[in-house]
């Protein structure tokens, strides 16, 4: 079952159905596919000494497609700077996003984790758009990530911007509760060579190898190699589980300063890796990707962006399925100035995915048709209005797609910016988004052949969401706050239909059931003195699942949506003689679904040492309040994994 999981959302339904026994981002610059802003050259060292007031004025891109002040954007917005992941002591992009408060993150075992934002959290969450370089992060079997594969070297990445709340007038489909953004370094901040290794109890072995140069006067370019090897997690009665694994990648990136208005990027991956588990022979996974970025000034209100991308990726889970997926997209975009008042940005893209896939020997699934070609045709247009110049500012836009499962799909959105003063602003939103149909929904069978207990609704239509959002930000010497509060309205969510009721099977995947969330999201940081920060934030979070009349779907969305009510996190940094630093990372998490996943606690510490400035020692201990604890799963299912004490050590040497 627990490929399943991985694989599709149909997990949840068919865990559900008791088929777990058997189932195993100035207004001309580029809007920063390209990682560039005022502040992404920013070193270590500066940035851990920048002011709260500082920190908030940090440039981002995702909330418009275009560089602001973090401070100044109309949405529930945080930045992961790459100073926080160096002192956190994350291995992997996944356990660095449990930086951002305004998300939920659960690790279930040595690979698979669920993250969403805003609740709707699962092994095969889909209301969560996630990029990395501009290039979205996706599988069309469930509309999620896969993110045992994205392996984004963590020393390579400039910020991460985590969005909670629609972003679809932008971003399009599946931007419903939230966006993660990856940036990755320009080219030219990763010059000269660096030397990455450790091991531990969890990482057995984990090591990187970078080397940046010029390539003339105006390109610079990198390239880098890198592989680990994890550790399995545990069975509750404390044996090793079945799930350890390696991973080797490769890639690179140019960046070339064509002119003083004109910039190209080129970079790419490779990856391949193996993963063990409990029977049927090691799960083979692989693939590549290569991005191309163009960007022009036109004029001092003008410039045009284009960006286009190939991504391949392979999965072989022997017995169960096999995947080949070619993605293939497009996008251009055009940000200009109308007079005093209107900065304006639009845009058009067209992407085309080819999947096939297979069915295995003893198949319990298929995806039927075995291959399949989809496209997707794009348009967005969004108008920043300056109603009092430097006070309010009112955006209205929106995006409109099409796609071969349900034709037209219109997401608008309004937002409002209020500065009320110097130190204080305000904002709302009201947005549309919908998370279009997967693979999972149309084409997926259970069992593989006929009679089928579970069949995908060749009527599934868009689950829809209508949010409204209200939040505010102060910041006044060395602290900061900022508290975001939200409503939000589902219509069409996924449900589980009995065909001649009260017959339990066949069942058919189908839009009985509608939702609600609500909730607010607070977070503080405080710049004790120039040596020590601190950072905490705290989630409230309801979400309630109905049918609707005439559904026969008795689950209420419990398969759908495994968050706690509340979470609270605390980080503490602090710089400490003699170049060492010490890190610690406190983190409290409600119960899950009614005791599904009890209430936990868990700390992780940092200690650092920098004898030079070419040399960094790390001493890391993850969740070293217990020596192991669950993090999602029923406890009576048979692929419930436990996660383990950890500790680990890692030498960096750049030159």
């Amino acid at each position: 079952m627990a490929e399943l999981r991985t694989v599709a959302a149909a997990t949840s339904l068919v865990f559900t159905l008791g088929l777990v026994c058997f189932v195993q981002p100035g207004l001309a610059q580029q809007p920063d596919s390209a990682g560039q802003g005022p502040d992404s050259s920013l070193s270590a060292q500066a940035l851990k000494k920048l002011s709260i007031e500082q920190l908030m004025n940090l440039q981002v891109t995702s909330v418009s497609k275009r560089p602001e002040p973090l401070s100044r954007t109309a949405s529930a917005i945080q930045v992961i700077t790459r100073e926080d992941i160096r002192r956190s002591g994350a291995a992997s992009l996944a356990e660095a996003l449990r930086l951002a408060t305004n998300l939920q993150v659960a690790q279930l075992d040595s690979r698979q984790w669920a993250i969403s934002a805003r609740g709707f959290n699962g092994t095969a969450a889909n209301k969560l758009l996630v990029l990395i370089d501009g290039r979205t992060v996706y599988t069309p079997l469930f509309s999620g990530v896969f993110w045992d594969v994205q392996e984004v070297p963590l020393a390579d990445i400039d910020r991460i911007e985590v969005i909670s709340g629609p972003g679809a007038t932008l971003w399009g489909a599946n931007a419903v509760n939230g966006v993660i953004n990856v940036i990755t370094k320009d080219a030219k901040d990763t010059q000269g060579l660096l030397l990455t290794g450790g091991g531990g109890t969890d990482q057995h072995g984990v090591g990187t190898v970078r080397y940046g140069t010029a390539l003339g006067s105006s390109v610079r370019a990198r390239i880098y190699g890198r592989g680990f090897d994890r550790d399995a997690t545990a069975l509750p009665g404390g044996q090793d589980a079945a799930d350890d694994w390696h991973l080797g990648q490769g890639g690179f990136r140019m960046d070339w300063e064509a002119s003083s208005a004109s910039h190209v990027t080129l970079q790419g991956d490779l990856y391949d890796g193996r993963i063990a588990q409990d029977s049927g022979g090691d799960i083979a996974v692989s693939g590549g990707n290569v991005v191309a970025k163009w960007s022009r000034m036109l004029s001092d209100k003008s410039s045009l962006a284009a960006h286009l991308y190939y991504d391949r990726t392979h999965r072989d889970i022997p017995g169960l399925f096999g995947e080949d997926l070619d993605t293939y997209d497009v996008e251009l975009q055009h940000a200009t100035r109308l007079g005093a008042r209107h900065d304006v940005v639009w845009g058009l893209g067209y992407r085309l995915i080819n999947d096939r896939t297979s069915i295995g020997s003893d198949s319990s699934l298929a995806f039927l048709p075995l291959h399949i070609a989809r496209q997707w045709f794009t348009g967005f247009v969004q108008d920043e209005i300056a109603l009092a110049p430097n006070r309010l500012h009112l955006a209205l836009g929106t995006k409109i797609e099409h796609n071969d499962y349900t034709g037209f799909e219109i997401q608008p959105s309004g937002r409002l910016n209020w500065k009320l003063s110097p130190s204080a602003t305000l904002w709302t939103a009201v947005s549309r988004a919908v998370r279009t149909p997967s693979r999972v929904d149309r084409e997926l069978f259970a069992p593989a052949k006929p009679p089928y207990f579970l069949a995908g609704g060749s009527d599934f239509h868009s689950e829809e969401e209508l949010a409204y959002e209200l939040g505010y930000r102060q910041q006044e010497g060395s602290i900061a706050l900022s508290v975001a509060t939200f409503y939000s309205r589902y219509h069409g969510l996924r449900s589980l239909e009995q065909v001649n009721p009260p017959t339990p099977v066949p069942l058919v995947i189908g839009n009985g059931q509608d939702g609600e969330s609500y909730g607010a999201e607070l977070t503080a940081d405080y710049r004790v003195t120039d040596r020590w920060r601190l950072r905490a934030g705290y989630t409230e979070l309801r979400v309630h699942v109905w049918p609707n009349p005439g559904s026969t779907d008795a689950s209420r969305g419990a398969t759908e949506s495994q968050i706690p009510d509340r979470q609270f996190l605390l980080l503490s940094s602090v710089d400490l003689p003699a170049h060492l630093g010490l890190a610690a990372w406190f983190r409290a998490i409600d119960d899950i679904n009614d005791q599904l996943v009890p209430a936990y606690a868990e700390l992780n510490a940092t200690l650092t040492w920098q004898p030079t400035p070419h040399l960094d020692l790390s001493l890391v201990g993850q969740n070293l309040l217990h020596g192991q604890h669950r993090e999602f799963g029923a406890a009576t299912s048979p692929t419930r994994r436990d996660i383990q004490r950890g500790v680990y050590g890692a030498i960096a040497w750049h030159f």
